[in-house]
């Protein structure tokens, strides 16, 4: 909605996570070995899922896109923040702001989809085996997926959409560190009703992916207890462990994000629950499932033995 006499802004401000140089530094070298680590993680994740057989799974190929979403949306935070670390201002276009928004909630969407893909995958495996190889076919994975991408990119064009015909007229000065949602809508001068409904009905996708993985998890511990074999059920529970763990420490955060009481609630907290799931999240899934899984540590190991070898006969050769 227009409004008269209105500033223009080309461009907004971040405030970022500190005003202190000294501190900012610290945090630059922090975060750049942070995304560091993610990148090569998640993206030694895919290489080695591609590239042994043992790993060409449902699971693995779940995982494989999940590594690949850790990247994408952890990418399009990281870089600005690190630039910023060393910048005395911290601008960002506004043309880049709404697309770093866009990619940001597309992808961490896309996350929230592909665990309760992920928590469906591990309900078929323990409670119908006999029917596991059928329901989960290839063409049926491919299907999940694609829509998991599909409903992170409508999502998202929606709420950017009404996004971009709001007008921002008081201010540019974002008190985060990215250009997150709920600071960027506190900064309109037009009304945000409409585009707030839109910003709950991505929510509503959120809390979708949390029904569907409470729901395979109840029917799973449910599955579980009912074995009468103790190694039966210790198999059993640790062929979910990881993806457990992965979406207590993710929900846990979102939860904490949007759930807590106003009383207790700031920016400041906002920041850095943010932090932790844009930033740090990211990098730990790849880790959970490689440090809990046999079967990954099992192709890491053979992929570091078939990379020695490699390296020694180069050595010999030279």
């Amino acid at each position: 909605m227009a409004v008269d006499n209105c500033t223009v802004f080309t461009d907004f401000i971040l405030l970022g996570l500190s005003g202190r140089q000294d501190v900012q530094q610290g945090l630059f070298v922090l975060f750049l070995l942070i995304y560091g680590i993610t990148v090569i993680a998640n993206l030694g994740m895919i290489l080695l899922i591609n590239i042994d057989p043992r790993l060409h799974t449902p699971m693995y190929y779940f995982l494989s896109n999940l590594s690949f979403c850790d990247v994408c949306y952890s990418s399009s935070v990281s870089p600005k923040m690190l630039a910023d670390f060393l910048s005395e201002q911290k601008k960002i276009a506004y043309n880049l702001c709404v697309v770093q928004m866009f990619f940001f909630g597309t992808f961490a969407d896309v996350d929230c989809v592909l665990l309760s893909v992920m928590a469906y995958d591990r309900y078929v495996a323990i409670c119908n085996p006999l029917l596991y190889t059928v329901t989960m076919s290839r063409r049926v994975c491919i299907q999940l997926v694609a829509t998991a991408y599909t409903v992170g990119f409508m999502d998202m064009t929606i709420f950017t959409y009404f996004t971009t015909r709001l007008s921002f007229c008081n201010s540019n000065i974002i008190n985060h560190f990215f250009c997150d949602p709920p600071p960027l809508l506190a900064l309109s001068t037009s009304d945000t009703t409409t585009t707030e409904i839109a910003l709950t009905v991505c929510s509503c996708v959120v809390g979708s992916t949390v029904i569907t993985v409470l729901l395979s998890y109840s029917y799973i511990i449910t599955a579980i207890l009912r074995m009468k074999s103790a190694a039966g059920r210790r198999k059993a529970f640790s062929t979910c462990a990881s993806h457990l763990t992965a979406v207590a420490i993710f929900y846990g955060t979102v939860f904490f994000m949007y759930f807590q009481p106003s009383s207790s609630h700031s920016m400041d907290t906002d920041k850095v629950t943010s932090l932790f799931y844009a930033v740090v999240i990211p990098m730990l899934n790849p880790l959970i499932y490689s440090l809990r899984n046999k079967d990954v540590k099992g192709a890491l190991k053979k992929a570091v033995v078939i990379i020695h070898m490699n390296c020694m006969l180069i050595f010999v050769r030279m």
